[in-house]
């Protein structure tokens, strides 16, 4: 695609404060893909600090019919944010600022490029708490979270941003700007239109404010962390936790390849042997919470037991976590290219699943690393790849093709939590059905009907 002309670009920086709108190519450089494999490099950068200057830009994009990719902070896994088609970059990490924090109405009123983590410190300071927490909440961009729809080990009892978002700020394709929802935690007036938002990958508008509902912070919390000998007896230990009527706050697994990367990463000795792990949590009442870490612990334990670690607190439980937040840089650490797919199974073929990553281990010949967040079957399933090797891109594209294939048959989804982007956009046609298709492209065509927000995805 030929690039247009800096004078072009002059005529829309002169529209901007200064500093908001970069033709330099380290700028576009830095902009040009996320944690994916893919980059395309932009024409231009715009990084605005206030909704006006949004506003200005999708104008000005709008009438040309220029291109734009929104941004947060670039953390995401499937090249959600590569711009594809060249054009404009709409980052909102300048974006940053918490607005409001307000703990009599439970609500906190952020920026787009606020750090997840810097929200739930800024909330848990003043005794408040902000549930959603993906593994790389300390880099990651609320703004980010709510274009994905950002889960976590939390979603098991808490649920997952969607949950959260009570009120949005939007700018439209064609630069309006419509304040949707608002600050009250229960809204029925008209359609559901914040929400439309939530999880719609950039493609349909740009949120510069965001309403999010907070909760009271749990006084306590604990945590469990369990060694199995098999997948199997920590699956049945998984069921038996459900069967007991209990419902932790996270429940994590991980299987033998994955404990096997992160304990030579970690030099933990305890994970020697050790096929499969549970970290399971618990938040809430100091006297509750150490009465069901009992519950569930006598849970927990069954023939295959090899280990049981507690952890009372939460500087122990951030503690016990470490070894989670290892897993993915132990499968990094390999030397393997690691093609993380975050699927979704129904809690009941969890077993079924880890079966089946062994079978497509043998049949392709890649190591199959699984681990996630088993109380709600959303698994990350990695194929570990050894790119110098002939051939390995076409088998690992059909291991892929295999895997969810499977999931679908199950009833399953081909993504939890990261998106479509651009790494699953092969296998979109086979995840929603015709009519499910041509709905999206009614709703896509209503709001941006020049087709200039984020093109070039899943719905192209």
């Amino acid at each position: 695609m030929k690039e247009r002309p800096a004078a072009f670009w002059r005529s829309l920086q002169r529209q901007l404060p200064a500093g908001e709108l970069c033709l330099d190519p380290a700028t576009r450089e830095a902009h040009a893909g996320d944690k994916w494999f893919a980059r395309a490099l932009p024409e231009a950068v715009a990084l605005p600090r206030s909704t006006d200057s949004v506003a200005r830009i999708l104008r000005f994009a709008h009438a040309h019919r220029i291109p734009v990719t929104p941004r947060g902070a670039g953390h995401g896994y499937v090249g959600g944010c590569v711009p594809v088609r060249g054009g404009l970059v709409l980052s909102l990490d300048r974006m940053n600022r918490i607005k409001e924090i307000h703990p009599g109405d439970f609500v906190a009123v952020v920026e787009p490029g606020v750090r997840t983590q810097t929200l739930q410190d800024a909330v848990e300071a003043r005794g408040l708490f902000y549930p959603p927490d993906p593994a790389s909440r300390s880099e990651c961009s609320l703004g980010g979270n709510i274009a994905t729809n950002a889960g976590g080990p939390r979603c098991l009892k808490y649920g997952v941003t969607r949950d959260y978002v009570l009120g949005l700020e939007v700018v439209q394709a064609d630069g309006t700007v419509v304040r949707l929802g608002g600050r009250t935690h229960k809204n029925k007036t008209g359609f559901e239109l914040a929400r439309l938002f939530v999880g719609s990958e950039g493609m349909l508008g740009v949120v510069t404010e965001a309403t999010l509902k907070l909760l009271p912070l749990p006084p306590d919390r604990a945590c469990l962390c369990v060694g199995y000998d098999s997948m199997r007896a920590a699956a049945r230990a998984i069921r038996a936790i459900f069967a007991a009527g209990l419902l932790p706050c996270a429940l994590e697994v991980a299987d033998k390849f994955t404990l096997a990367a992160a304990r030579r990463r970690t030099g933990q000795r305890r994970l020697e042997g050790c096929e499969a792990l549970l970290i399971i949590e618990l938040d809430g009442q100091p006297r509750t919470v150490r009465a069901e870490l009992r519950l569930v612990e006598a849970a927990a334990r069954n023939a295959g037991t090899r280990f049981v670690q507690r952890a009372l607190g939460a500087a122990a439980c951030e503690r016990l976590w470490q070894i989670r937040r290892e897993f993915s840089y132990a499968l990094r650490d390999t030397g393997l290219t690691k093609l993380n797919e975050d699927i979704a199974v129904p809690r009941s073929r969890l077993e079924d699943l880890f079966r089946f990553a062994e079978r497509l281990q043998r049949r392709h010949g890649f190591p199959v690393a699984c681990f996630g967040h088993a109380g709600d079957g959303n698994i990350h399933v990695n194929v570990m790849v050894d790119e110098t090797r002939p051939g390995a891109a076409a088998r690992s594209e059909a291991a892929l093709d295999e895997l969810f294939a499977q999931v679908l048959a199950w009833g399953g989804v081909v993504t939890g939590e990261h998106g479509v982007g651009l790494a699953k956009k092969r296998w979109w046609p086979r995840a929603a059905p015709p009519a499910v298709r041509a709905l999206h492209r009614t709703l896509k065509a209503a709001l941006d009907p020049r087709g200039i927000l984020n093109p070039g995805k899943f719905l192209d």
